[in-house]
C-alpha cells in the first residue's frame, strides 16, 4: 500500500523553495523583519505531515485493460482508508493523469515517490469521474471504483503515463479541502504499434528444494524414500509448480528446468516412501497428483524452446569462490550437465539445451565464467546489474554479449528481471508490479525506436504462485505486440550484439557482498569430495554398481544445490545423511571376526569368513593376511603376506582357506584386510591370534593310547604262547587226557576320547 501521502504544498522541490524565498524578501521588509525577531512555529498540518499522522492510504486492487487503446474504458478499483485520528469529510476519490515520463529512470523514480507533490502530480481529472463519499471515519476503509473513457483521459502521442489515485478531504484541524492520501501507477499508451519491436525472451524456471533422499527401500526397484511430503502440495491444484505449468502452457515464455525435480516428481508417480521418523517410513499416497503434473508440463512444452540446467541446478558462485580450494569439486560439475539433457529427454520427450549457466541472480565475476564453461556451456546468464554500462550507450542495449573465449553473456534486464519480488498476494501488489514492468518495456523499446533489440527477463529462480500469475498477468498485457515480440532464449543469445554495450567481465572485487555471504561453506565441498572418496572405493567392488552410484552421484549434486543458500543447518544434516548411508552400505561387505586360531602341527589351514549383506554380489576383493611373526608362523608358499580374490554372491559369506606353515610353537597376530583391485583398504583390518604348538595334548593322548594297545597286544601273544606250552607239556604227562582247556576272553579295548584339549577354533588339516 502507498505510504501516508504529504498534504498539498508541503514538499516544495529545493529550486522552488529559495523561488519563494526570494519572493518573500521582495515582498518587504516587515515579513524579513518578522521572521528575523519572531520565531514561527510550524502549521499543525506541516508537523502532521512530517510525523505521518492523520492520512489515508490509497490502495488499488486492479487497473483494466492494463495497456487501453482508444475505444476502450478504464477501471481502476481500490480501497481508501483513514488512517489518522480525525473523520474526514467531504471525502472524494479522483484520478490524476500525467505527466508523460521521460524514460525508465523517471518510470523507477515515481514508482518510489510517496506523498502528493502538485510539482510532480497532474491535475485531478475531476467532474464526473470522481468518487464522493460524505463522510470517513478513522480506521475505517471505504471500497471505491472510478471509470473513465480513455477518451477523456486526454492522453495524446505514445508513451507512458503516470497515473495517480488520491483522496482529498476536510478534517476538523484541516478545514480546507486537500489531497490526504495518494498511490501511483502507470499507464502504458501507444495506439499504434511501434515501427521497431522489442524481442522479449522471459525465462519460465521450474525449480524447488531437495525432498528426495539418498535412501532407497532394499527391493529389486529401489523403492525411493523422500525426506517430506511437501512436494505434493507444491503439484496439487493451486500449488506453485502447478500455477507455473497452468500459467506457462498459454505463454511465449523458454522454459528453464532443473532436471532434478523431473526425476524427484517421476520417483512419485511409482511407490515411494515418506520419513515418519528417525527409523521409520510410511507409504506415499501422492501418485496421482505427480502424474497429472507430468502429463500436464509434457504437453505443456511440446514444441517449445526447454533449457535444462545441470543436474540440482549447482551453486556457480560457491563452486568457483570456495569449491576450487577443494580438489575434485569442479569435476562434480561434468557429470551433472551430462546427466541433465538424458533426464530431460527421458521423462518430457523433448531435448532440452544444456548450453546455458545460470549463476545465482545473474552475477558473475572471471571465476564464475571459468566455472560455469567448465562443464560445457557457452552461454552464461547474467544481469545487467553485474555488467553495468559504463559506455556511451544511451539506451538498454540487447541481451548477447560476447565476453571472450567463445562465450556469450546473455545479459538480463534487471529492473524487468526483479520486477516481481516480494509478495504478490496482495491485489495493489502485483498490480503496481504488472503496470510498472509494461510500462519499462514500453519506455525501453521508445527510448531507441529505429533499432530493434532483444531483451532478456530472468526472474527469481523460484517464484511463488502468486508471483508467477503476477507475471503471467504482465506477459498477457503484452499479446497485443504493440511494441515488443517474443523471442526464445537461443535466439536472444544469438542476436548481433551492440558494439558499444559492455562487455567488461567485473572483477572478483565487484562481486556483491550480500551475494558472497549466502553462499555454500567451504565445508559443503570437503563432505562431498570425503563422500565421492568413498563411493569411488565401494563402487568397484560391486557386480551391479549403477544401483549405487546413479543414487549417490544424484544427492552429491543436490549437495551442491543453488537451493540450500540461507538453508545452512538443513544443508548439513542432508550432507551427514549421503554419507552415513554410504557407510552404512560399505559396511555390509565385512570381516567375520575370528577367535583365537590353535595351529596343530607343522601345517594347517586357518579359514577367514567373508560376509556379503547386499543384494547384489561383490567381486574384484582381495583378502589379504599377514603374519606378524613369520619366524614362528609363515603363510602359504612361506611368506609373511598371503591373499586371495573374493567373489561372493549377494546375501551369501565365503569362508577363505589360507595355508600356514608353523616353525615354532607361541602366539601369533594374525591381520586380515579386505582390498580393492586397485590396492585401497577396503573397511578396517580384522585381527586374531594363532596359537602354533607342533605337539598338542590330543596328540599326546593318541600317542599314549597307541603304545598302551602296543603293550596290551604283547601282553596276549605272550600269555597265549605261555599257555599253549603249558598245555603241551600237560599232554606229554597226561597221555590219553582228551579234556579241553577253555582260553580266556578277549579283553575290552574300546574307543578312546576325541574331545579337544582346549578352547579355541580348531583349524583344519
Amino acid at each position: 500500500m502507498a505510504e501516508a501521502a504529504d498534504f498539498q504544498g508541503m514538499s516544495p522541490s529545493p529550486a522552488r523553495r529559495w523561488l519563494r524565498r526570494t519572493a518573500a524578501l521582495l515582498a518587504g521588509t516587515p515579513l524579513l523583519a518578522g521572521l528575523l525577531y519572531v520565531p514561527v512555529a510550524p502549521p499543525a498540518h506541516a508537523a502532521d505531515s512530517v510525523s505521518g499522522s492523520r492520512t489515508v492510504d490509497v490502495s488499488l486492487g486492479t487497473l483494466s485493460p492494463a495497456v487501453p487503446v482508444k475505444d476502450n474504458t478504464l477501471t481502476i478499483t481500490g480501497t481508501v482508508t483513514n488512517k489518522g485520528k480525525e473523520t474526514v469529510t467531504a471525502a472524494h476519490v479522483d484520478l490524476h493523469v500525467g505527466p508523460r515520463m521521460s524514460g525508465r529512470a523517471e518510470i523507477h523514480e515515481a514508482s518510489e515517490r510517496t506523498g502528493y507533490s502538485p510539482e510532480s502530480d497532474a491535475r485531478q481529472l475531476g467532474g464526473r469521474y470522481t468518487v464522493k463519499f460524505s463522510r470517513l471515519a478513522s480506521g475505517i476503509s471505504q471500497d471505491f471504483a472510478l471509470t473513465v473513457p480513455v477518451a477523456k483521459l486526454g492522453l495524446d502521442e505514445g508513451g507512458v503515463y503516470q497515473l495517480g489515485v488520491s483522496l482529498s478531504g476536510r478534517t476538523p484541524s484541516r478545514p480546507d479541502d486537500q489531497v490526504l492520501g495518494i498511490e501511483r501507477t502507470f499507464l502504458p499508451w501507444q495506439p499504434e504499434a511501434t515501427s521497431k519491436k522489442t524481442q522479449l525472451t522471459v525465462l519460465w524456471p521450474l525449480i524447488s528444494t531437495t525432498h528426495l533422499s539418498v535412501e532407497t527401500r532394499p527391493d529389486e526397484q529401489q523403492t525411493p524414500v523422500f525426506e517430506d511430503d511437501n512436494l505434493a502440495a507444491e503439484l496439487a491444484p493451486g500449488g506453485r509448480l502447478e500455477q507455473l505449468v497452468s500459467l506457462g502452457s498459454e505463454l511465449p515464455v523458454t522454459w528453464v528446468v532443473d532436471p532434478d525435480l523431473l526425476a524427484t516428481v517421476d520417483a512419485m508417480t511409482r511407490n515411494y516412501e515418506v520419513r515418519n521418523g528417525p527409523d521409520s517410513t510410511v507409504p506415499g499416497r501422492n501418485q496421482a497428483v505427480a502424474k497429472k503434473w507430468l502429463s500436464s508440463l509434457e504437453a505443456a512444452v511440446q514444441d517449445r524452446e526447454v533449457v535444462a540446467l545441470p543436474f540440482a541446478d549447482p551453486d556457480l558462485a560457491s563452486l568457483a569462490h570456495r569449491g576450487k580450494d577443494v580438489s575434485g569439486s569442479l569435476s562434480q560439475l561434468q557429470p551433472a550437465t551430462a546427466v541433465a539433457e538424458t533426464t530431460v529427454e527421458t521423462i518430457l520427450h523433448v531435448k532440452p539445451s544444456i548450453d546455458f549457466a545460470w549463476p545465482v541472480e545473474g552475477a558473475i565475476d572471471p571465476s564464475i565464467v571459468d566455472v560455469a564453461t567448465s562443464a560445457g556451456a557457452h552461454k552464461i546468464i547474467a544481469r545487467s546489474d553485474s555488467l553495468r554500462e559504463t559506455g556511451p550507450v544511451s539506451y538498454t542495449p540487447s541481451a548477447a554479449r560476447p565476453i571472450g573465449g567463445g562465450t556469450t553473456a546473455v545479459v538480463a534486464d534487471d529492473r524487468l528481471s526483479t520486477a516481481f519480488l516480494g509478495d504478490m498476494s496482495q491485489a495493489e501488489d502485483s498490480t503496481l508490479a504488472v503496470q510498472e514492468f509494461l510500462a519499462q518495456t514500453l519506455a525501453l523499446t521508445l527510448q531507441a525506436p529505429a533499432k530493434q533489440r532483444s531483451i532478456v527477463v530472468a526472474p527469481q529462480r523460484m517464484p511463488s504462485a502468486s508471483q508467477a500469475q503476477a507475471m503471467a498477468n504482465a506477459l498477457h498485457g503484452l499479446t497485443g505486440q504493440r511494441w515488443s515480440q517474443p523471442l526464445g532464449l537461443i535466439a536472444a543469445a544469438a542476436a548481433t550484439p551492440d558494439p558499444d554495450a559492455t562487455t567488461r567481465v567485473p572483477s572478483a572485487s565487484q562481486y556483491p557482498d550480500s551475494l558472497r555471504a549466502r553462499e555454500l561453506p567451504l565445508q559443503t565441498f570437503q563432505d562431498i569430495k570425503s563422500t565421492q572418496g568413498t563411493l569411488d572405493n565401494f563402487k568397484v567392488i560391486l557386480t551391479a554398481p549403477d544401483r549405487v552410484v546413479t543414487p549417490f552421484g544424484n544427492a552429491l549434486n543436490r549437495e551442491m544445490s543453488t537451493s540450500w543458500r540461507g538453508r545452512t543447518s538443513a544443508a548439513a544434516a542432508y550432507r551427514s545423511e549421503v554419507q552415513t548411508h554410504l557407510e552404512k552400505l560399505t559396511a555390509e561387505v565385512r570381516l567375520i571376526q575370528k577367535s583365537a586360531v590353535t595351529l596343530s602341527g607343522r601345517s594347517a589351514t586357518i579359514p577367514v569368513t567373508v560376509q556379503n549383506k547386499l543384494l547384489q554380489g561383490v567381486d574384484d576383493l582381495v583378502l589379504r593376511l599377514k603374519s606378524s611373526n613369520p619366524t614362528r608362523l609363515k603363510l602359504d608358499d612361506g611368506s609373511m603376506v598371503a591373499e586371495q580374490q573374493i567373489k561372493i554372491e549377494g546375501g551369501h559369506s565365503q569362508s577363505v582357506k589360507f595355508a600356514a606353515a608353523a616353525n615354532a610353537n607361541g602366539p601369533v597376530q594374525v591381520t586380515a584386510q579386505l582390498y580393492t583391485k586397485d590396492g585401497k583398504p577396503y573397511g578396517g583390518p580384522m585381527t586374531f591370534t594363532v596359537k602354533v604348538s607342533e605337539i598338542t595334548p590330543t596328540v599326546m593322548l593318541v600317542i599314549a593310547g597307541g603304545v598302551l594297545l602296543l603293550v596290551l597286544a604283547g601282553v596276549r601273544m605272550y600269555t597265549q604262547r605261555k599257555r599253549a606250552a603249558a598245555r603241551e607239556e600237560a599232554a606229554t604227562a597226561e597221555e590219553g587226557d582228551s579234556a579241553e582247556q577253555p582260553s580266556d576272553p578277549t579283553p575290552d579295548t574300546g574307543p578312546e576320547s576325541g574331545d579337544p584339549s582346549g578352547t579355541g577354533e580348531k583349524v583344519d588339516r
